[in-house]
């Protein structure tokens, strides 16, 4: 059951990159370079914070929190 809200909020992760895209078309132009900073830095920590000794919830936490920020931020950077 847990996996299915999670399935859910990344799901709920792209039409709020869609949404981002179309409130915010002059700063995408302007800042594509830094939404692509933000899915690789985004991908890195989730990986790393799959990897650190912590609380099982707090990784699964912080993994998903780092995947939906990626998510956001590649649908609001893709044309």
């Amino acid at each position: 059951m847990e996996w299915l809200f999670v399935l859910i909020a990344l799901l709920l992760a792209i039409p709020a990159g869609y949404i981002l895209r179309i409130l915010t078309l002059d700063e995408i132009k302007y800042g594509k370079f830094y939404f692509k900073l933000i899915i690789i830095i985004s991908i890195i920590l989730g990986i790393i914070s799959l990897l650190i000794p912590i609380d099982i919830i707090l990784k699964k936490t912080l993994f998903f929190g780092f995947l939906f920020m990626a998510i956001v931020s590649f649908m609001s950077w893709l044309k």
